[in-house]
This record gives C-alpha cells, sequence and structure tokens, in this order.
C-alpha cells in the first residue's frame, strides 16, 4: 500500500516547534509508504516521537474530533454551508477518514513502534515508556470507534503486507501488558529526553518531565479498565485495586501538544483543519443539545465554547436540521477552538472524573466526591472560569451524596461531556456508549417536554430512529488487506458496549 501522509501537519509542527529542517524531517521520516513499515534506518527516537505526536494530534485531534463533536451533539452542521452534513445524517462509508485512518496508524502508531523499538536498542527507557503511552493512546481510541485492528503482527514492512485483525479486548490486554513492561524500566537511565512535545520544557529543547510520563501511563491504565467494567468486570475491578493499593500517581496537569501560535500552519490542528483552511470557519455551530444545557444551568463556559453572531444571543439549532430554510438560523453560535490552544490527549479534568468514577465503582464512593469537584473546578479553570465552579459546585452542580451509583455516575458523565468539546470532543461520543450518559430524549428538541442537555436523533438520521456507535474501516485497508473484516453498520455496537 502506498500512503503519502508526510503531511503538513507532521512538517509545520516539527518546523515551527523544534526549528527541524524540511530537508531532515522529508528524510527521517518519510517512513509511511505501508501501513505496517517499521523500518527507519536513519530516524531517532528525538526525531520521530514528535514527529508521531503530531500524526495523533492531526488525527485523533481533528476530523475524528469533528465526528466526534457532532455525533455528542455539541456541534451540529450549519444550515447556510454543507462540509459535514454526511456526519451530521450519520451517512458514513467506507470512503471516509482514509487520511485521518492513515495519519493515526501508519503515521502516528508505526512511528511510535519504531521509537519503542529503536529506544529499547539504544538503551533509551525514558523513550519507550513515552513511545508506549503514546501508543497506547492512539490504538484506544481507534479501537473504540472501529472495534478491531491489526496489532500483534502489524508494523512488520515487507514480512507482513496482510497483518490479521484482532479483536479489540485482545489489543487492550496486550497493550496494558506493554504499559507494565515500559513502566518497569529504569527510567532514571538513559540520559536526558529531549523532543517531548506533551510534558516537555519548551526552553530546554522540550526536555521531558518523567513524573508526568508515569502519571499519564497510570492514567490511561485506569480509562481502559473502565472501558472494560461492564463486559470484565472482575478484570476491571482487579486491575483498577492494583493501581490504588500501588500508590499509582494520575495525571493533575493536561497531557496535550504544546506550543501552537495563530499564525498559518503552526495552529491547534484543529483550527487549522476547521477554520483557517477551510473557506468557510463557521461550519460548525452550536447544537441545541449543548448549548441548551449550559444555558439551563447558567454556565459561563457557553463564552468558551461558542461565539455570538454579532449582536444575536447566544443560540443553538437542533441537531441534524440543517436543510431548515429559517434565515433566523444564520445566526446560530459558532464553534470556538482557540488558534494557540494546546491539543489535548486527556485533561487533568478527565482524569479527576476517572478517578471519581473509579471510587464510586470500587471503593463505596470514597474520594468520589472530591475528585468530581476537582474534575468540574479543572474543566472550568481550563475555560477561564475557575472562580465560578464553586459557585455551581454549591448550586446546580452538587455532588449527589446520598444518591445512587447510577445517579453520580450519571452527573460524572455528563460534567465529563461538558469538558470534552475541542480537540477531545471524540472521547464524549465514545463514554455516551459506554455508559448511557447523557441519557437520549424520547422526544425531538423542538418539543416542549425536551430536557435540555439530552441526546436526539439527527433530524436527517440516515440510519432512523438511532444512535451511531462506530464508524466504517476506510478503503486504503479493505483494498490492500484481505483480512479486513467486512462491513457492519454503523448501529453495531464496541466489544466493550454492554451495559
Amino acid at each position: 500500500m502506498k500512503l503519502n501522509i508526510l503531511n503538513k501537519t507532521k512538517i509545520y509542527l516539527l518546523v515551527a516547534l523544534l526549528g527541524v529542517g524540511i530537508t531532515s524531517c522529508d528524510k527521517a521520516l518519510d517512513i509511511n509508504t505501508d501501513p505496517n513499515n517499521g523500518s527507519l534506518e536513519q530516524g531517532t527516537p528525538e526525531l520521530v516521537f514528535p514527529a508521531a505526536v503530531a500524526s495523533t494530534a492531526g488525527s485523533i485531534g481533528t476530523e475524528y474530533a469533528i465526528l466526534g463533536g457532532i455525533w455528542s451533539q455539541y456541534w451540529t452542521q450549519s444550515p447556510v454551508a454543507a462540509q459535514y452534513r454526511t456526519i451530521d445524517a450519520y451517512e458514513i462509508n467506507s470512503s471516509d477518514f482514509n487520511n485521518s485512518f492513515a495519519e493515526a496508524f501508519a503515521g502516528g502508531l508505526n512511528d511510535y513502534n519504531f521509537v519503542i523499538n529503536k529506544a529499547k536498542e539504544l538503551n533509551k527507557p525514558k523513550f519507550v515508556l513515552m513511545g508506549t503511552v503514546m501508543k497506547a493512546y492512539t490504538y484506544q481510541m481507534l479501537l473504540d470507534i472501529y472495534d478491531q485492528l491489526p496489532y500483534s503482527e502489524a508494523f512488520q514492512g515487507a514480512n507482513n503486507l496482510q497483518p490479521k485483525y484482532e479483536d479489540g479486548y485482545t489489543v487492550y490486554k496486550g497493550l496494558l501488558a506493554e504499559i507494565d513492561a515500559a513502566l518497569s524500566g529504569d527510567i532514571t537511565q538513559g540520559g536526558v529526553a529531549v523532543g517531548d512535545l506533551v510534558f516537555g520544557d519548551r526552553t530546554r529543547g522540550w526536555e521531558s518531565n518523567m513524573d508526568s510520563w508515569v502519571a499519564f501511563a497510570n492514567t490511561l491504565k485506569l480509562k481502559f479498565y473502565l472501558r472494560m467494567a461492564y463486559v470484565q468486570p472482575a478484570e476491571a475491578e482487579a486491575g483498577i485495586k492494583a493501581l490504588y493499593s500501588s500508590g499509582a500517581k494520575f495525571l493533575t496537569i493536561d497531557a496535550s501538544m504544546k506550543g501552537f501560535e495563530n499564525a498559518e500552519n503552526k495552529s491547534n490542528p484543529l483550527y487549522e483543519f476547521n477554520f483557517r483552511k477551510l473557506n468557510i470557519n463557521t461550519n460548525l455551530r452550536a447544537s441545541k443539545t449543548f448549548i441548551s444545557w449550559l444555558q439551563a444551568n447558567g454556565d459561563p463556559r457557553i463564552d468558551f465554547y461558542f461565539s455570538k453572531v454579532g449582536s444575536n444571543p447566544f443560540l443553538g439549532n437542533n441537531q441534524g436540521d440543517y436543510a431548515n430554510p429559517d434565515p433566523a438560523l444564520a445566526n446560530v453560535s459558532v464553534a470556538k477552538i482557540a488558534a494557540n490552544a494546546d491539543a489535548k490527549f486527556i485533561s487533568s479534568a478527565e482524569s479527576y472524573f476517572l478517578q471519581a468514577e473509579a471510587r464510586e465503582r470500587y471503593f463505596g464512593g470514597n474520594g468520589g466526591k472530591d475528585a468530581y469537584e476537582s474534575g468540574v473546578t479543572a474543566a472550568f479553570r481550563d475555560a477561564g472560569f475557575e472562580s465560578a465552579a464553586a459557585t455551581l459546585l454549591a448550586g446546580n452542580y452538587k455532588y449527589k451524596m446520598g444518591g445512587t451509583f447510577e445517579e453520580k455516575l450519571e452527573q460524572i458523565i455528563v460534567q465529563k461531556w461538558a469538558s470534552l468539546p475541542g480537540n477531545q470532543a471524540l472521547e464524549g461520543f465514545i463514554e455516551k456508549n459506554r455508559t448511557g450518559y447523557p441519557k437520549t430524549s424520547i422526544v425531538y428538541s423542538t418539543d416542549l417536554n425536551y430536557i435540555p442537555g439530552q441526546f436526539v436523533v439527527s433530524k436527517t438520521s440516515k440510519i432512523g430512529n438511532a444512535l451511531p456507535k462506530r464508524i466504517v474501516l476506510p478503503d486504503s485497508e479493505r483494498k490492500t488487506n484481505t483480512n479486513t473484516p467486512p462491513i457492519v453498520p454503523i448501529t453495531n455496537k464496541i466489544w466493550w458496549d454492554k451495559k
């Protein structure tokens, strides 16, 4: 398979952030002629790792984030534009997301695999851990929308151009084992790790902070096990209790790609993709589902997530109602993403919400309230409204200490959902499928009985009265790998979706 995915995302981020010349980038990173190619004779972990991080940010945090943002009902397609109508109508097929899949799999995952192997060869355990964590994160996000992927036979180059596909649970188990192996390495050895765009110090060549990588690894393990809670309950409980009994530290800061600025080809990739590069930058408009929830709760983050059109008030459109000819819908509020925003992988808010759920599931609620409140506060801090968090935590967002487990879980997941618009939007869609929260409305959002924040089926749904659960593996795989699974309806559940 010939895939030209050494694209501008990799090049401009490396040039802008690291000062690496394009010639050296082309020479060192042009390894993606095949999705399973693991050879890179002239590459080093220091150069290839940031390129891989850029691939993850430029795929999971861009086109997949737009899919997630629309299917999480933060956004809906503008009635006066047409860029994302097929997504809003759930009209997804194998011709979609070919480039993003290639960037994430043949780009990011292939490069992480190289970084890990090369770092082992050169005795650089820091890069083994960094590469393993980002590999696991990228794999998980893809698995949670595709369900099956090549894993044990992937990245073997010409030795195996037809890798077998493996089910999500098998790959999860393999990735958890890889994380544990990487954590067992002596990360005090192997010299300084530079080129770390996630936790690195920009003033010191992006020198890495390994304590943060250990916390990222632990947080990712927690996320893996919670994904398994309804399908492998005993294993999930044992894994999470082992994390806590070992004294594992979790993220208290964002795991994100940093260093963006408001300049062409140097911006946050979602901003660059959706706002700067399109002929019209108002495709993504506020979904009534999300904006009505913010308004109902007096949540000031509405100013962070959306821009008003002219002097009009904040306004949302009903999900998928892009064919409505009402001229007033030109005034629906526009999605807001800052050009210099970090591209988040797991935020501190998400980390706290994961911990809150774990505390409620497995520790009788001990510590659940504190973790929940820390998550809400972190989410408000990220939006620039930290002082408002305490007021809402004493009011509309007050934790239901006397509530049932499901009532508390709903609170946790709804607040997580509200923290994820932007580069993390795909996670909101995945968590809705896992937990069922936010709830799905029994009426459309035009009905007087509609409850703000509840999901509705798109007005233009091509799959009937249903919500999507996955997407279709792309033609780039189907045409070159005979082991690619048959196409299944996007209403088919992912392996962990058993609630």
